[in-house]
């Protein structure tokens, strides 16, 4: 049996990190980023995500890195403050064995550890069934569509919102933060 762990991301990391982001900058549509950014931005991204105390994972099959994901903040103003949104990626050949269900699954206990309240995925694509299905999967619902926000390979894209509550959602009114 092949050895899978889910861990949080480490430095060592980044340059598969940054090979699966490339991919799906250049060929899909999740990203609406045109550009791929280099190691040393996504170096940068992490450590702005751990910095705020937000998951920033990765899933290795026999220690290769086959997927990552993380949360950050949802917006910047304090009022979002226990919003997070999640992202999710796989390497090309890693997709379909469930890789992104488990990691999703590892985010969203991990910010409700943080006591985070409420996951929001943007997805990038309205064509992204299998995204959006993997949120629905893990209990997210659709809250809306943006129809042709995005440009990118030819063709205008919507964007599709999914949230979940994460802990007592809304029940009851967050823990202070630092």
């Amino acid at each position: 049996m092949t050895d899978i762990e889910i861990r949080p991301s480490r430095d060592q990391d980044m340059a598969a990190v940054t090979a699966i982001y490339r991919h799906h900058v250049l060929h899909g549509s999740a990203s609406f980023e045109t550009e791929p950014p280099d190691a040393t931005e996504m170096r940068r991204r992490r450590a702005e995500i751990v910095g705020r105390d937000l998951p920033h994972l990765v899933l290795t099959e026999a220690e290769v890195v086959r997927g990552y994901a993380y949360a950050g903040l949802y917006r910047p103003r304090a009022a979002y403050g226990d919003t997070v949104e999640d992202s999710v990626y796989l390497a090309p050949d890693a997709a379909g064995r469930g890789f992104g269900r488990r990691l999703l699954a590892a985010v969203i206990e991990a910010c409700t550890r943080r006591g985070r309240r409420q996951m929001v995925a943007v997805v990038g694509d309205s064509a992204n069934v299998a995204s959006i299905g993997l949120h629905e999967a893990l209990g997210f619902r659709r809250v809306g569509t943006l129809t042709s926000v995005g440009y990118k390979h030819g063709r205008w894209l919507d964007t599709v919102l999914l949230q979940r509550a994460l802990g007592d959602g809304d029940a009851s009114p967050p823990a202070a933060r630092d």
